[in-house]
């Protein structure tokens, strides 16, 4: 498949409400040309980056550099493998406000997720 063909099955969908994001940004074979072509509502910072960005210079430079990169295009961002509180205010701090990881839950089934959610609207 072309990429013009996704991208325009991607703005038809846009037209319907759905919201895409770019997953593991910064790996593989992440393009700064797709940015400016395909219609993603958020970028979401791989979890390699997360998970050293407190012992590695490169890591926290690249972090900060996508979310400015977001930032700038008008673009959500968020943080992938977020699991300690240190992490979670370094990315806050470079403007990062979006995470997903251990910090704020481990994966669960669907029934468990339900009866977390339940608890939560439950006043304490």
């Amino acid at each position: 498949m072309r990429v013009e063909d996704i991208i325009e099955k991607m703005t038809v969908l846009k037209r319907y409400g759905v919201m895409f994001s770019l997953d593991d940004f910064g790996t593989g074979y992440s393009s700064l040309t797709y940015l400016q072509r395909i219609p993603i509502d958020q970028l979401k910072i791989d979890q390699g980056f997360v998970r050293d960005i407190m012992v590695s210079a490169n890591d926290a430079k690249i972090a900060k550099m996508i979310i400015v990169l977001a930032k700038t295009l008008g673009i959500s961002v968020l943080a992938e493998g977020v699991e300690t509180e240190a992490q979670r205010d370094v990315l806050e701090k470079h403007g990062c406000y979006h995470y997903q990881g251990y910090l704020f839950g481990r994966p669960m089934p669907i029934d468990e997720f339900e009866q977390y959610l339940i608890l939560q609207q439950t006043p304490h």
